[in-house]
């Protein structure tokens, strides 16, 4: 079974529980630029037109893997989110590794689960703080830490409003709503911002912001 493609993101709902399903598709259907889709495992595997999935189940850790494995196999360019019980570091590290692109306990809040998805339909990673700072060290991340080469010092003033607000888990439409701007040029702002920085995408360009400033967002990253 093939749900219609289109210009709008596709993401497929799987939830273990009914009303957990309803509930997910309350907090994401008015998201623009997303059609929210509650399915069924077959519909997940079979349809090769979702942009993401969102498997909101209460399996191991073990089973978790398991399951993303394979369905990377059977849509590698489908983008997971696993949310369940709240994980420790190495295991969410785990999911990832299997090819998650996020994780989300399932006691996040209806921010958080709108947030994650935002920064996965991005590009980037969801994960607790301590989860990403390991990925992004493993992968070699140069950090900026001689004066002259401080983000801060990159930034032009609009810019430096942006990333204030990012470092504490807006999303793109709230750093709108807070700049009396649109969402395309906060878009616009980030592009540059991650080409002046280096940073691969906005996680980590909000991750390297923190660890200048010493701070800690305020958003689900935080742990």
């Amino acid at each position: 079974m093939n749900v219609k493609s289109d210009s709008i993101a596709q993401l497929g709902i799987v939830a273990a529980d009914p009303l957990r399903s309803v509930g997910l598709m309350a907090i994401l259907e008015d998201m623009p630029g997303l059609r929210v889709l509650a399915l069924d495992w077959e519909t997940a595997f079979e349809s090769d037109n979702l942009t993401a999935l969102l498997m909101d189940v209460r399996l191991s850790v073990s089973d978790v893997i398991a399951t993303i494995q394979q369905l990377r196999r059977k849509r590698p360019e489908m983008k997971i989110i696993a949310m369940g019980v709240p994980l420790e570091a190495n295991h969410v590290q785990a999911v990832i590794g299997a090819g998650a692109k996020g994780y989300l306990a399932e006691t996040a809040s209806e921010g958080e689960i709108r947030m994650a998805v935002e920064v996965v339909l991005d590009g980037s990673v969801w994960a607790p703080r301590k989860v990403l700072a390991q990925l992004i060290d493993a992968g070699g991340v140069q950090r900026a830490m001689a004066g002259s080469d401080l983000i801060a010092n990159k930034m032009t003033p609009r810019e430096s409003e942006v990333l204030k607000l990012l470092a504490e888990g807006k999303s793109n439409r709230d750093i709108a709503g807070a700049l009396d701007i649109d969402e395309v040029t906060v878009k616009a702002h980030l592009g540059r911002m991650l080409r002046k920085t280096g940073a691969s995408n906005r996680v980590e360009l909000t991750l390297r912001s923190l660890d200048e400033m010493g701070g800690k967002p305020n958003d689900a990253n935080k742990k």
